[in-house]
């Protein structure tokens, strides 16, 4: 393994100063020497192009990474250690560092033997044309989070979300998701006012009843999509008992 406690200049001070997790540290250390070998033969030579590939390419056994992170005897189920150890801390670098980086989980046999990262540096506003392309990705971006905001905020305070909760069709961790929320609200509680129109507010809740006696466990995975296409199948048929 690459000795973790070389020098400290080896890295960009200014971007470990903005990694608050020791992992994303570690990780962050590790992905940065690796890089550093790929910019250096590709410029200086001395490697085939496969080498150097892999080195922007790098792989890691698990065993590996567990002893560079310290966690040997910790998360030993591999959805916490992907967790704790890979996901949220790429996410912190992804944010505060010039670097990209994803990752793919290679088997051997039935069980996660090694990691493979990619690692892409970013683009750099070196030119008016870029600055005005990410000015106008920042703001699109801001408008649709203000947006978002404004969605959750109507859920917070609608009583589809109460009704929904009653029936166990929500949890906390789903009020707390401002993607669901924002998506209930844009795209399924419209609807419950077209049958609440229909049929009142006890065809509402009849409604939720009957999907709640009927979800499946693979539905809570997205629910907002779940409850949206439970309203789209079932208006269509109060809408034809009406006409009849």
């Amino acid at each position: 393994l690459i000795n973790l406690k070389a020098e400290f200049t080896q890295y960009k001070i200014s971007e470990l100063q903005k990694l608050n997790s020791k992992y994303s540290l570690i990780l962050y250390r590790w992905l940065s020497m690796q890089y550093n070998q790929y910019e250096h033969y590709s410029v200086k030579g001395g490697r085939r192009a496969e080498q150097v590939e892999a080195y922007r390419n790098p792989s890691i056994t698990v065993k590996e990474l567990r002893e560079i992170t310290d966690t040997i005897n910790e998360y030993k189920a591999m959805t916490n250690f992907t967790r704790k150890i890979l996901k949220e801390p790429l996410e912190e670098i992804n944010a505060h560092t010039s670097f990209n980086v994803t990752y793919e989980k290679k088997k051997a046999g039935r069980s996660i033997d090694r990691i493979v990262f990619h690692i892409e540096k970013k683009r750099k506003a070196d030119d008016n044309s870029y600055k005005l392309e990410d000015k106008v990705y920042q703001d699109d971006k801001k408008q649709k989070e203000e947006t978002e905001q404004a969605l959750v905020f109507q859920a917070m305070e609608s009583k589809y979300t109460k009704l929904l909760s009653e029936n166990f069709l929500i949890g906390m961790n789903d009020i707390m998701d401002t993607a669901t929320m924002a998506g209930l609200q844009k795209n399924v509680y419209p609807r419950y006012d077209e049958l609440k129109e229909l049929r009142g507010l006890n065809g509402v809740k009849e409604h939720l009843s009957y999907v709640r006696a009927k979800q499946e466990a693979y539905s809570k995975r997205n629910v907002a999509k779940y409850l949206k296409k439970a309203i789209e199948q079932y208006l269509p048929t109060v809408k034809r008992q009406d006409l009849s």
